[in-house]
C-alpha cells in the first residue's frame, strides 16, 4: 500500500509538472521531424499524396498538438517588433514566402477575417524574405493583421526560418492560444482554379480559415457556428 501510494504521488507530480512546463514546440519538431521527414519523402517521391497528409497530420495530432509555441520576437514591416508572450490572445498565424504567389482571393478572405474577429483573435502573417520584398505583401493585407518579415541572413530569424520555413514548409496555418500552446497546424489554402471567379475564389479561401480558427475559442451560437461580434 505504502508503495502504491507513493507511486500515485509520483504520477501526479509527473502529470502535474508535465502541464506547466510543456515540451517547447522545436523540441517536440527535432525529436520527431527526422523520421517524418524520410517517411514523407518516401511517399511523395511514390505519388502518394495522401499518405504524405497523413503522415504531417500524424506529426501535428501525435507530437506537436500540447507543445508550447516558442516566444519568437518577430520583426514588423512597420519597423517595430512584436514578441509572442507579448500577445494576450489566440494566434492565427500564417507563413508565407515573397517569391511566391498566394491562392487567389486568400488574401482578401484574411482580411475579412482580421476584420470580424481581430477584437478576439490575433492574426499574425510572417513572410519568409527581406523587408523590401514582403512590403508587397503588407500593402495587401489589412491593418488588422501583423505582417512580419524573417530571413535566415538575419541572426534573429535565422532561427525562426530553419523551425518553420525549413520543416513545415509554407503556407503553413499555426493555431495557438493565448498561453502561446499549440492548437492545431495546417498546410495549404483553398484549391481555387485558375478560372474561379474572385468572390467564390475568396468564400472557399474565407470558409477554409474560419473552420481553422474555430479550434481557437471563437463565440459560438447555440447551433455551433461561429458568430462575429
Amino acid at each position: 500500500m505504502k508503495n502504491l501510494l507513493v507511486l500515485l504521488v509520483f504520477l501526479q507530480s509527473t502529470l502535474s509538472y508535465s502541464q506547466d512546463n510543456p515540451v517547447l514546440f522545436t523540441d517536440a519538431l527535432r525529436v520527431n521531424f527526422s523520421k517524418y521527414k524520410s517517411q514523407s519523402n518516401q511517399a511523395f517521391s511514390q505519388g502518394d499524396i495522401e499518405r504524405g497528409q497523413f503522415l504531417f497530420d500524424s506529426l501535428v495530432q501525435n507530437q506537436l498538438i500540447g507543445s508550447k509555441f516558442n516566444n519568437y520576437t518577430l520583426k514588423r514591416v512597420s519597423d517595430r517588433k512584436l514578441k509572442m508572450s507579448k500577445v494576450k490572445k489566440p494566434i492565427f498565424l500564417v507563413t508565407y514566402a515573397a517569391w511566391c504567389v498566394p491562392s487567389k482571393g486568400e488574401f482578401l478572405a484574411l482580411n475579412k477575417l482580421a476584420k470580424e474577429y481581430h477584437n478576439d483573435i490575433e492574426f499574425i502573417v510572417i513572410v519568409w524574405g527581406k523587408k523590401k520584398e514582403v512590403k508587397k505583401y503588407a500593402s495587401k493585407l489589412s491593418g488588422q493583421i501583423e505582417v512580419c518579415y524573417a530571413h535566415k541572413t538575419f541572426s534573429s530569424g535565422n532561427e525562426i526560418v530553419e523551425n518553420l520555413r525549413e520543416t513545415l514548409g509554407f503556407p503553413t496555418c499555426y493555431l495557438i492560444d493565448s498561453y502561446l500552446q499549440v492548437v492545431d497546424i495546417k498546410r495549404g489554402s483553398a484549391l481555387v482554379p485558375l478560372k474561379t471567379p474572385t468572390k467564390k475564389a475568396v468564400e472557399l479561401n474565407y470558409n477554409l480559415f474560419k473552420e481553422r480558427l474555430a479550434v481557437i475559442a471563437l463565440p459560438k451560437d447555440e447551433t455551433g457556428v461561429l458568430v462575429k461580434k
